[in-house]
């Protein structure tokens, strides 16, 4: 028994409709696979769902844009705008100011002179010297600058030794004061003891008396 036709409407229900849309994607992008394998064409597939959603295939030997090109080139369609259009052409222009760019690095640098006449070489020369002058204009600059900061690091260097040179010596002349303090005090109080040891003599018992 066969299967019964289809009929080719919109599915009212959104999940049949779902999952007859996974199922025939998958079978487009399978054929689509199986056509660029077996007849070695150039296929390229892209899918929007319902809820926007995008599923492609392009064939390996190929790429979306450039199968874009072959369709403009073939059906006579423009698919980009005057916008585009401009837009691809600053990026043509940049990517060859770039590459010359490039090449006048490689001049500098001294390499791939040979296809140059004479009249070529002068501004390259010139610019060469005008580097060569500025590199040492520069170097002269920073030289200057070590020496000021050198200076600058004497002169506080003097200024910090001055200071500890004369903490120290406050601190050497304030233990000179209380050595000299201390030494006063001594002399103050030895003379106050020598009274009193004479004072205690008279009052110890005459010896030879008592032997009488």
């Amino acid at each position: 028994m066969g299967r019964g036709k289809i009929e080719i409407k919109r599915i009212e229900n959104s999940t049949n409709r779902q999952v007859t849309f996974s199922k025939r994607r998958n079978g487009i992008i399978k054929k689509a696979r199986e056509i660029s394998v077996l007849c070695d064409a150039q296929v390229s597939v892209v899918i929007f769902s319902s809820s926007g959603k995008m599923s492609e295939y392009c064939s390996p030997s190929t790429s979306l844009s450039k199968m874009l090109e072959k369709y403009q080139q073939n059906s006579g369609r423009r698919l980009w705008d005057a916008k585009h259009e401009n837009l691809s052409a600053e990026i043509d222009r940049v990517k060859k100011e770039n590459d010359n760019m490039q090449i006048e690095l490689r001049h500098l640098k001294g390499e791939d002179l040979n296809s140059l006449n004479p009249k070529e070489l002068i501004p390259i020369e010139e610019a060469l010297q005008n580097g060569l002058t500025n590199v040492r204009d520069k170097q002269m600059d920073y030289l200057k600058m070590l020496k000021k900061n050198e200076s600058l690091l004497e002169e506080e260097n003097k200024r910090l030794s001055y200071i500890l040179q004369h903490h120290q010596q406050m601190a050497m002349n304030g233990n000179v004061r209380d050595m000299e303090l201390g030494y006063h005090q001594k002399d103050r109080d030895y003379p106050s003891q020598m009274p009193m040891a004479f004072r205690v003599q008279p009052i110890q018992p005459n010896l030879q008396e008592d032997k009488q």
